[in-house]
């Protein structure tokens, strides 16, 4: 259970880096700080089931481009999966949304990079 709420966490934190950093990744929820911040958890379950669910499936039909890629097709994936995060939020009715592609490459980067940085400073336990 702790896992599982340190995961969402690091999700949020880097979720809301890649929406301070850039422009086309927004969070329009204009009220108070809490609604905001519920709804920065809300799109962080989101991202964290897509990961989980959907991920694994995409990745295992795209082994080939990951081998020829050496890897960076992983840029891709997550780029996708942020994209699928937007949608999602959208039929839930947060105010969640990513631009492009090329922004969701650029906020793909830097959820993972800030992600690993959380999981690196949280405690991991299970």
């Amino acid at each position: 259970m702790t896992n599982f709420v340190v995961k969402t966490v690091a999700n949020a934190a880097a979720l809301a880096v890649a929406i301070w950093l850039l422009a086309g990744i927004t969070l329009d929820d204009g009220s108070s700080m809490g609604r905001r911040t519920l709804t920065l958890i809300l799109v962080a379950l989101i991202f964290g089931v897509v990961n989980v669910i959907v991920k694994p499936v995409v990745k295992l039909f795209s082994l080939p481009l990951f081998i020829l890629t050496l890897g960076l097709f992983t840029l891709v994936v997550n780029a996708l999966m942020l994209m699928l995060t937007s949608w999602l939020a959208k039929q839930f009715d947060l105010s969640f949304h990513v631009d492009n592609f090329w922004t969701a490459v650029i906020g793909a980067l830097i959820i993972s990079i800030v992600s690993w940085a959380v999981n690196m400073v949280l405690p991991d336990k299970n």
